[in-house]
């Protein structure tokens, strides 16, 4: 995580956004009435995944025994029905 004040952040806020955009790096920017972080929508979006399918029942285990079976076993990915 890049930690920066919100001086500096306020001097080159587009690159900043852009190189956040860009290597999805959470950016802490610091201010004297507390921090923010700035973060890729791509990182956000992956967190607001994880936390909506960790509030559902069993996924987290379902999701760990998922990963747990060999390749072999799985099916192939164009015999997938949606």
């Amino acid at each position: 995580m890049i930690n920066i004040n919100i001086t500096n952040f306020r001097k080159n806020i587009f690159g900043i956004i852009e190189q956040t955009i860009k290597y999805n790096e959470p950016v802490n920017i610091s201010t004297k009435a507390g921090n923010a972080v700035l973060l890729s929508e791509e990182d956000y979006n992956g967190l607001i995944e994880t936390l909506y399918l960790s509030s559902i029942p069993n996924v987290k285990e379902q999701i760990i025994e998922g990963m747990k079976t060999p390749a072999s076993e799985c099916v192939p990915e164009d015999k997938v029905e949606w």
